[in-house]
């Protein structure tokens, strides 16, 4: 009796032993593609279990052609490639997944590219970027401030945990970011980042699904649309993207494909941080590959882009988006911890596919040389080597800034620290494509850095909106927002008063502010809306001249137009000489002052009061 009920115990086992184990489809990225991209080849992800015992076809498919099925070591992953030549129709392709339990088939759209202009535009100099925190900027869809299955909910008494905010609260205030004058906008990441809460993951940077937004900001197809309202009003979208690491939740890490997709961390251990190590003539191997190899913290595993299916696999998920969403830039996070050739390929392939299109990488490093270094057509690269990136962060030049209007005015100190950091200029290949900012979500508030000092603040705002490159401005910047009185990154990232319904008062109306509130928002919102139209800013020569008594004086001209700056950064008023700057006041005999709207004689001096700017339109 016992015999008998074990062997029938087996015989029902059998199958079910083999339906367990038959083939799968969970999921393939991209999810769907374009004809008449560039771009003529696309590398299907496909995803599920024993998914490698499958025979890939092809149906016939006019310019769709199956080039390749590439197994890797684990067998829940098959990477099929396919051909799409030019003459290839938007519609369905049938991939079939033959087994001897049956055939598994699914159906992959191509669809048309975009047919209208007014996308993948670009920023430049002509712009003033307003970068924001989706989640800390404004809640206007509270229902999905929770998302069932969901690792963390949403609790405003924690600085440093969820807010709510989403891109219903983003679109619902971009009438409030374009009077102020900003012409682009720039969010933090919007990739899904399911992840515990102890990590706080609501800044985006550790993505758990790089073709999903998080849907506690909304859907792709609500990111969709706040690109598209953007454009609608004028404004750029620059989207945030990491290539250098993902969250320790993201679906691969439970079964990645290959043993060498992630950088071994007991091996490599955590980044050194060190960025001057990716372009040390001098630098021991062990630094470099603790910089590029070693995770960015413990919660986000350090992405391997020397695995070519790998970095295959991210360079389509940027593709993807910009001709889903119709962005208009990228700004690459940790641009410097990746592997430089990777990176390298990824700038050349975004740009070949879309040629107005511009990329910002952080490069977070102290000394000209080692920014200008990351910069396309850099000249002292070694072997040739050319990174194809347009534009990158300029933070010598905000540490400049702090120290400009904190330290005491000496022969290479406080004002003159602009002066000296602007003097190597000539390195840089292209200065004015740098992004120029006073402070970001990782940088201490710069009203708090300059000791709450509204003058210091409006010196400050003024040089950044008048000097060359791509201004960005930190959102509550327009409010001199200091820090927060809290431990942590929360400090540096408030919510926007009025950005949530049960906000006692609200920052986005006059009524709402303070009056300190207002007075930062006035000065802002005149200086940058007056920007816009300053073609001479956006693109003109700049001449400066040694700064002199605590005070710094340079133009931006071209053939048609000239604009004088004066930064009085001195607590008694400055008489200048005027005689000192006739090589660029010839021909001009009053200037109207921006700031203060009056209008002032250019003919042997000019009175400047304390801690006061000045920005001169010469006619």
């Amino acid at each position: 009796m016992r015999r008998t009920l074990v062997f029938t115990l087996l015989l029902l086992a059998v199958p079910l032993l083999g339906w367990a184990q038959s083939p799968t489809i969970d999921r393939i990225d991209p999810p769907f593609w374009w004809v008449g991209m560039e771009r003529p080849t696309l590398e299907l992800m496909v995803y599920g279990e024993n998914i490698a015992d499958t025979r890939v076809q092809l149906a016939d498919t006019p310019g769709v052609t199956l080039e390749r099925v590439t197994e890797v070591e684990n067998p829940n992953y098959a990477f099929v490639r396919l051909r799409i030549a030019d003459t290839a129709e938007p519609g369905s392709l049938a991939l079939r997944f033959e087994h001897e339990d049956g055939t598994l088939t699914r159906n992959y759209e191509l669809r048309a590219r975009r047919s209208s202009g007014g996308y993948a535009q670009g920023f430049s100099s002509e712009d003033v970027i307003y970068l924001l925190m989706p989640d800390r900027f404004a809640n206007g869809k509270p229902e999905n401030d929770s998302i069932p299955g969901f690792m963390e909910g949403v609790d405003r008494s924690d600085p440093n945990a969820r807010h709510g905010g989403d891109f219903a609260g983003i679109r619902d205030h971009l009438g409030y970011i374009d009077d102020l004058g900003m012409t682009a906008i720039w969010m933090t990441p919007v990739f899904e980042n399911d992840m515990p809460p102890e990590y706080g993951a609501y800044h985006g940077y550790a993505a758990t699904d790089m073709y999903q937004v998080d849907p506690r900001f909304g859907s792709n197809q609500e990111f969709r649309d706040l690109v598209t309202t953007a454009h609608d009003r004028g404004m750029k979208v620059i989207m945030d993207m990491i290539h250098n690491h993902v969250g320790r939740q993201h679906w691969w890490m439970d079964d990645p494909p290959m043993s060498d997709w992630f950088h071994d961390q007991e091996k490599y251990g955590q980044t050194n941080y060190r960025g001057s190590a990716a372009m040390d003539p001098y630098a021991s191997q062990h630094d470099r590959q603790t910089l590029v190899n070693g995770w960015f913290v413990p919660s986000m595993p350090d992405l391997n882009q020397d695995n070519d299916l790998l970095a295959t696999y991210l360079i389509q998920n940027t593709l993807w988006w910009i001709e889903y969403s119709g962005i208009d830039g990228i700004r690459m996070d940790t641009y410097l911890y990746a592997d430089q050739e990777y990176m390298a390929q990824w700038t050349t392939q975004v740009r070949e596919e879309y040629p107005d299109f511009n990329i910002v990488g952080e490069s977070w490093v102290h000394k000209v040389p080692h920014e200008a270094y990351w910069q396309d057509n850099f000249q002292g690269h070694p072997n040739g080597y050319d990174s194809n990136l347009p534009s990158v962060t300029d933070f010598p030049l905000t540490f400049a800034l702090r120290d400009a209007f904190t330290q005491d005015f000496g022969w290479t100190s406080g004002l003159r620290r602009l002066y000296y950091t602007l003097a190597q200029d000539h390195i840089y290949p292209e200065p004015n494509k740098l992004v120029t900012f006073l402070d970001n979500h990782d940088l201490s508030r710069f009203y708090s850095a300059v000791g709450e000092d509204p003058s210091a603040f409006k010196l400050a705002y003024t040089f950044l909106m008048t000097t060359r490159g791509i201004p960005q401005v930190y959102y509550a910047t327009e409010l001199m927002q200091p820090m927060l009185d809290v431990e942590g990154d929360g400090a540096k990232r408030p919510d926007m008063p009025g950005g949530w319904a049960s906000d006692e008062r609200s920052v986005f109306i006059e009524d709402g502010r303070t009056a300190r509130e207002n007075e930062a928002h006035d000065f802002v919102t005149n200086l940058t809306t007056w920007r816009e139209d300053a073609d001479v800013v956006h693109h003109g020569q700049l001449t400066h001249y040694i700064p002199q008594d605590n005070t710094y004086v340079y133009f931006r001209h071209d053939a048609h137009d000239s604009v004088m700056v004066i930064l009085n950064n001195a607590k008694e008023r400055r008489t200048l000489m005027l005689s000192r700057f006739a090589e660029q006041l010839q021909g001009y005999s009053e200037g109207r002052d921006v700031i203060g709207s009056e209008t002032v004689s250019l003919e042997d001096s000019l009175a400047v009061p304390a801690e006061t700017p000045m920005v001169l339109e010469l006619q």
